[in-house]
């Protein structure tokens, strides 16, 4: 169990206490410059701006040396041994931790299966594509069977399609018994498909954590909403009857709905000058103005709007989420 305590991601920031429970995935998710590789770099007693008390397993780690540390860590810029082959790299960590030849032999074979590499073992990492040097990269920092494992965003250089293969791979490569996983990103989507545990983090200090699915459902505020949603939220204001006491109103994309095409009961309706679309084919995402507010209607399918349309769109009242703060 990796423990953080009083954790100030940066100068001034709120401090903040946190538990990551071994054998689990923990999802971080916040925008660029929230403080998530200040985190990484913290737990793996790196150089960084952030301070705290960072306990694994009872033990302190803050007066350990980053060698010293049972932790295993991939950036983003990641970096193979280019003179050694697939099977060398995932072996290294082993070697220097003096394991017997033929145990990180076997073990090096085991993980090059786990992340798809069993066939390029006796290559290079030049030989290998950007993704197969990705994973190259994560299996070495498994090789170490290190009590945490840390992937600062593994996966953000990669193309779109690499990037969704890659995240299916890691469901199943990332369960190890016993590790502590923290998986930073800024795409929601890895919450929910990796995640076993989230925390969301904005201006460098922790905003609310839980399931993926609970954290998306009950937002404790309009910042946690936007994050958990891709495209963010649509915020506006209403009569007070429809708000209540909240001081700020929003609906996620998936939420909206055509009023021309839709059948609810206890709905509001809403006005959108429609000022684009985007389609991938399998759904849409209609651009545009309610109130003076930015909108984006998510929608299965094809649908047949045009730009400068006034479309007359609805919204289920039990979808609102009402925020005291604005």
């Amino acid at each position: 169990m990796l423990q953080l305590s009083q954790i100030q991601l940066a100068p001034g920031a709120e401090a903040f206490d946190h538990t990551f429970a071994a054998g689990t995935l923990t999802v971080v998710l916040g925008r660029n410059r929230s403080g998530k590789t200040n985190l990484c770099r913290l737990v793996a007693g790196l150089a960084c701006s952030a301070t705290g008390q960072v306990t694994l397993n009872d033990r302190s780690l803050s007066v350990q040396l980053p060698q010293s540390r049972s932790v295993a860590v991939v950036f983003q810029a990641f970096v193979n041994y280019p003179n050694w082959t697939v099977a060398e790299n995932i072996a290294s960590p082993m070697r220097a931790q003096g394991v017997a030849w033929r145990d990180r032999e076997a073990r090096a074979k085991q993980l090059a299966e786990v992340l798809g590499l069993e066939a390029f073992l006796q290559r290079l990492p030049n030989e290998l594509s950007g993704g197969q040097q990705q994973r190259l990269a994560i299996a070495r920092a498994m090789a170490q069977q290190a009590q945490v494992l840390v992937l600062d965003e593994p996966l953000v250089n990669l193309d779109y399609k690499l990037r969704e293969s890659l995240v299916l791979e890691l469901q199943g490569a990332l369960q190890q018994a016993g590790t502590a996983v923290i998986y930073t990103s800024t795409d929601p989507k890895d919450a929910f498909a990796l995640g076993d545990e989230l925390v969301l983090l904005d201006g460098h200090t922790k905003l609310q954590s839980g399931k993926p699915l609970e954290v998306y459902r009950y937002p404790q505020n309009y910042m946690a909403a936007d994050l958990m949603s891709d495209p963010g939220v649509n915020a506006f204001t209403t009569q007070a009857t429809l708000v209540a006491a909240a001081r700020k109103a929003a609906v996620r994309p998936e939420h909206v709905y055509l009023a021309d095409s839709a059948r609810f009961d206890d709905v509001s309706e809403f006005k959108m000058e429609v000022q684009g679309l985007e389609t991938s084919g399998d759904e849409t995402f209609i651009h545009g103005s309610v109130d003076g507010n930015s909108w984006v209607v998510r929608r299965p399918g094809m649908v047949n709007v045009k730009p400068g349309q006034r479309l007359a769109v609805i919204v289920r009242k039990g979808d609102i989420m009402r925020f005291g703060v604005a």
